[in-house]
């Protein structure tokens, strides 16, 4: 008998798995299971390794390497020993060579083949399918990695979660790696979005294990009822107009349920006959998915059947049924779709809205028009007409044939000019072959009169099976003709979604299509302001100015109309046309919201620079007006005569005050005029020792240790506005960072440089960290009011100003990190390469 394997499943390094394993060893040991340690890691985790004490260890295997002996798992020595349970760490490790196996999940697998239950751990980034992904969130391709066929197959995946501040915490407090490795872990694999997304991806995956679990159990149980584990809200939609009304009661069901799941279905008819408004189905569409639900669209000859084992299959709880729009008289054909889904429903609850349309009929469809050239049809009135008189004096001249045979003959001229002529014309050669046969072929001849009652029902059998032979001829026609056009409409869809998705604006692309799809000199989306109209995007040659100067014109909602020039297109054209418009006005949408988007980062940014450029008028202007004031005082002073050492001292004050003075209103006015969008900042590629040495002139060099590798690439920004800003960062973590020398590092992460400055004063508590870049604050790392001093307003404004970050992060051990983000040289490089 297989063992069973449990895993304990873990968003990152360090947020418990292994110490919950152990202290399930503690609990099954209590219980009386015999229970041995193949493989544990602790990575000299003192409250890990404590836990391993009680619990017997099989020895571990030594094998000779080139760098020295390593230990790994004996695989024989767990076998020979047959415990009930087996504790195996690190489910996706990679083996030395010379291993029983490569891998350690294969070693599991030999257990497990044993009938060896099997506890043990792994972690998300370690998951085959999901190397990529984590690649492309933390900058580090996992070398480790197990098949996730591996963990599906697991009997029970517990999830160890924990929030990504508790693991920083945890991490910051040496309790995860060695405090030399605290720092370069915070600031690289460990940061807060990092860890973040690593979080998702476990949960989101769990949570697919637990649906396919639930899934798989109702299937093996045939279970069909449905279970309540989540609220799932199914309408149906037909495609009329009450939809919207249907879908927004439907959202309102969902959102008083909780976090219910939206779902809509629309039912095809087997048969392929067209039941519903596809523009209208495409706008209930685009509706559902903004309210966050999914569409969906399945087929069956039975509506209420089909939509009842939809609604198990999803295990709905609830169905939102629209009230019948049929007449009173059209209840004789049946109850209707709302009346027979109420009644088989079973545990599912249904819901009948009412709308504006209920009872007013459906209306009846018009049939399409024949799908025949006008050739043919033309051919076949001719045959229609000349065929059956041929026929009768072909057959008069013969003399030798039967009613029966003669029967047959213009049975067979009525088939094939349905053939070639379609329905009515196949009807009018019936007729006439009736008639025809009846005055010169059936007793008494020359007259309409049929002697027997044989040859009376020969004559309508005959008109019977012609008419019906024709109908299903025609029929046929028909259906092909529409089947032709559903393939062309889907496809001319598709490309023109395709053409949208590859451009980068949209609305043009989707417009230029529709010209080349149909033929047309011009294409136009207009929208109507008052009794004004204004074109908002065409493609073509000549924009229409209004809605009368084209050809065609399609509505795309109250004021948006799709103006189309060159030619008259047939009806068929204009049905798909009108989910185009729908396309084009929800393009145009997206185009306002990005630009009104832009506009606010603009105001945004234009609020964070005239805080900044308050923040230092107020308060970095004032110092050095002060020491000048102060040094030209002392000098004009007529009570003290100053020696020759003592004046140059006070000069070189007035010098030194002067020249800050005019750097700081130099940058001060640029950053005034990019308030008003006159010019940018002056960002170009420069190495972070051009900033940080003039930043820190001012700064005794005992305070500061500069730790800043020489191979980083250099950074795009502003030297004037990056020096401005950390020079205000170092000088508050001086002035409140306690004894010990602040610390300015710097290294690279995804095309970004992070500019360190840490200190090891009192720190910031995290609910005081947003206000502490707040304006017109005096106050160090410590909040003693509502925010931090004006230094650090000025720098946050002039580092947003040239494209980077300032964010405040924790110093592990105590104290607070100020992290500066900047983009690179090199990845400028590579986005004017792309562009």
């Amino acid at each position: 008998m297989r063992g069973r394997l449990k895993i304990y499943l873990g968003a990152a390094p360090g947020v418990g798995k292994t110490y919950a394993m152990l202290d399930e060893a503690h609990r099954r040991l209590a219980r009386g299971v015999d229970l041995v340690v193949g493989y544990v890691e602790t990575y000299d985790r003192s409250r890990t390794a404590a836990l391993l004490d009680g619990l017997e260890a099989v020895p571990l295997r030594r094998l000779a390497q080139g760098d020295g002996d390593r230990d790994e798992m004996d695989v024989d020595a767990i076998l020979a020993r047959r415990p009930e349970v087996a504790l195996v760490d690190e489910l996706a490790h990679t083996n030395v060579p010379g291993s029983r196996n490569v891998k350690r999940w294969r070693d599991v697998e030999e257990l497990l083949e044993a009938g060896i239950d099997v506890v043990s751990t792994v972690n998300v980034q370690h998951l085959e399918s999901l190397t990529d992904v984590v690649e492309r969130i933390t900058g580090v391709r996992p070398r480790e990695t197990v098949p996730d066929e591996v963990v599906r197959r697991a009997d029970q995946i517990q999830l160890v979660d924990m929030a990504p501040e508790s693991l920083r915490r945890r991490l910051a407090h040496g309790n995860v790696y060695d405090a030399e490795q605290v720092d370069a872990a915070l600031a690289d694999y460990f940061r807060v979005g990092n860890l973040t997304a690593l979080r998702e991806l476990a949960l989101l995956w769990v949570a697919d294990r637990v649906d396919d679990a639930l899934a798989r159990y109702r299937d093996e149980k045939g279970i069909t009822e449905t279970w309540e584990a989540r609220e799932r809200i199914v309408v149906a939609l037909t495609g009329g107009p009450e939809g919207d009304t249907l879908i927004r009661r439907a959202a309102r069901v969902a959102a008083r349920a909780g976090r219910a799941d939206l779902v809509a279905v629309h039912v095809a008819r087997a048969e392929g006959l067209a039941d519903g408004s596809p523009e209208a189905l495409a706008r209930q569409r685009a509706l559902v998915e903004g309210l966050g639900g999914s569409y969906h669209q399945v087929t069956g000859a039975d509506v209420p059947k089909a939509l009842i084992d939809f609604a198990r299959a999803a295990n709905a709880t609830q169905i939102v049924l629209g009230s019948s729009r049929r007449s009173g008289w059209q209840y004789v054909f049946g109850p209707g779709v709302g009346a027979t889904v109420a009644r088989a429903s079973g545990d599912v609850d249904v819901h009948i809205v009412p709308h504006d349309y209920a009872g007013k009929g459906r209306g009846w469809a018009a049939a399409p028009p024949t799908s025949l050239g006008r050739r043919r049809r033309t051919a076949g009135w001719l045959l229609a007409l000349l065929g059956p008189p041929a026929l009768t004096g072909l057959l008069a001249v013969d003399g030798h044939f039967g009613l029966p045979t003669e029967l047959l003959f213009f049975l067979t001229i009525a088939v094939g000019v349905a053939l070639v002529g379609g329905l009515w014309p196949a009807i009018v050669a019936a007729v006439a072959g009736f008639l025809l046969l009846n005055w010169f072929f059936t007793p008494p001849v020359h007259t309409l009169t049929v002697a027997h009652l044989e040859n009376a029902l020969a004559l309508l059998v005959f008109v019977a099976v012609a008419v019906a032979v024709s109908t299903v001829v025609d029929l046929a026609a028909r259906r092909s003709a529409q089947a032709a056009r559903a393939r062309s409409e889907a496809t001319t869809l598709s490309m023109l979604a395709t053409s949208v998705l590859r451009g980068e604006d949209a609305l043009p692309q989707l417009l230029e299509r529709v010209r080349e799809t149909f033929g047309l000199s011009s294409v136009s989306l207009l929208e109507r302001s008052g009794d004004d109209w204004a074109c908002m995007a065409f493609a073509g040659r000549e924009p229409c100015a209004r809605p009368g100067d084209a050809d065609v014109t399609v509505q795309a909602g109250d004021t948006v109309t799709l103006a189309l020039d060159g030619r008259v297109l047939p009806a068929a054209d204009r049905r798909i046309l009108a989910a185009f418009a729908y396309q084009a006005a929800a393009a145009l949408d997206r185009r306002r919201l990005a630009e009104e988007a832009k506009e606010a980062r603009r105001l945004a940014e234009g609020n964070r620079i005239r805080t900044a450029l308050l923040a230092a008028v107020s308060h970095d202007l004032r110092t050095p007006l002060a020491s000048i004031k102060a040094s030209v005082g002392s000098l004009r002073s007529p009570d003290v005569r100053w020696d020759p050492e003592d004046e140059a001292e006070l000069l070189a004050t007035i010098e030194e005050s002067a020249d800050r003075l005019d750097r700081l209103v130099a940058n001060l006015l640029d950053m005034s005029r990019l308030q008003t969008g006159v010019v940018n900042p002056l960002a170009h590629p420069v190495a972070l020792d051009e900033v940080i040495q003039p930043a820190l002139a001012n700064v005794p060099g005992d305070q500061v240790k500069i730790e800043v590798p020489e191979d980083l690439p250099p950074v795009v920004a502003d030297p004037g506005l990056l020096e401005r800003s950390l020079a205000n960062v170092v000088e508050n973590a001086v002035r409140h960072g306690g004894p010990e020398p602040v610390r300015v590092t710097a290294s690279e992460h995804h095309g970004m440089v992070e500019l360190r400055v840490a200190d090891r004063g009192p720190g910031v508590p995290d609910s005081a960290k947003p206000r502490m870049f707040e304006p017109f604050q005096r106050l160090g790392d410590r909040p003693r009011g509502s925010g931090v001093g004006l230094g650090l307003a000025v720098a946050r404004g002039f580092a947003e100003a040239i494209g980077g970050e300032l964010r405040a992060e924790d110093t592990p051990g105590g104290g607070l990190t100020m992290v500066f983000s900047l983009p690179t040289g090199r990845t400028a490089r590579e986005g004017e390469e792309q562009t």
